[in-house]
């Protein structure tokens, strides 16, 4: 048996959602008495995959399909309704820019306390600071707030903070399209290079290009489902087929 890193299995994972109105005292009175109106929604349907160590695979799909739930769910930020999913190690992620970052604190700082949220001791974040300023190219402003930080530098910095300790599962979300050309192509070397030391990484992205370069193997949601698994040309093509060729720009 081929082994794995990260097994979902037959996962289904709902959302509640409550329809709310502008608020007024009479609503309020309201609502004490009656609970607001909810609906819900199947963000995934019993999806099951397997992920082997040094593996790469892209998670393709229409917004809203489920992508990024399947990846929270990995990274333990869910838990799923129905089904399981283990991962063997440690799952770093990068899911939404400055995400854990305290505004107020300095990037520095922030290399330390989410090194600290991460499970890792005072001493194994030192002894990377300087080298996740480095990687970072933020150097020159590690000592500067995060709140005046771009876009792009909060990507820059929280892509060096989850590469810098090589977890065995490195889950992408997404975020690097916000990067400029010089560092998408850098992060991308990096995470060919975590994979060719053994991490898995699951990549989630529309960018179907960078997906294509990156990952052998593809995963196409739908709607909360899996409608395809396998390798990367084919599953793409048939996602293109159905949802047109402009998406792969």
């Amino acid at each position: 048996m081929t082994e794995t890193i990260v097994e979902v299995n037959a996962v289904w994972k709902q959302f509640v959602v409550r329809h709310e109105r502008r608020p007024s005292v009479k609503r309020f009175v309201t609502r004490m008495l009656r609970p607001f109106p909810t609906d819900k929604i199947w963000a995934l349907q019993e999806v099951s995959l397997a992920v082997a160590p040094g593996e790469a695979v892209g998670v393709i799909g229409r917004n809203g399909s489920g992508k990024s739930t399947l990846l929270r769910l990995i990274a333990g930020i869910y838990v799923p309704t129905e089904g399981t999913v283990t991962v063997q190690g440690r799952a770093g992620g990068l899911f939404e820019l400055a995400a854990g970052f305290h505004p107020e604190l300095s990037g520095r700082d922030n290399i330390r306390l989410s090194g600290a949220l991460m499970g890792y001791s005072n001493s194994a974040v030192l002894e990377r600071l300087e080298a996740i300023a480095e990687y970072s190219e933020l150097e020159d402003f590690v000592n500067v707030p995060v709140k005046s930080y771009s876009s792009g530098m909060a990507l820059r910095l929280g892509f060096a903070i989850a590469v810098a300790f090589e977890p065995e599962v490195l889950l992408v979300d997404e975020v690097l399209a916000v990067a400029d050309e010089h560092f998408q192509r850098k992060c991308y070397r990096r995470l060919q290079e975590l994979q060719e030391q053994g991490s898995a990484v699951l990549l989630v992205s529309h960018e179907l290009v960078a997906v294509r370069g990156l990952c052998r193997r593809v995963v196409w949601l739908d709607s909360g489902k899996l409608r395809a698994d396998g390798p990367s040309d084919e599953v793409i093509e048939q996602y293109l087929a159905e949802v047109g060729e402009d998406n792969e720009a």
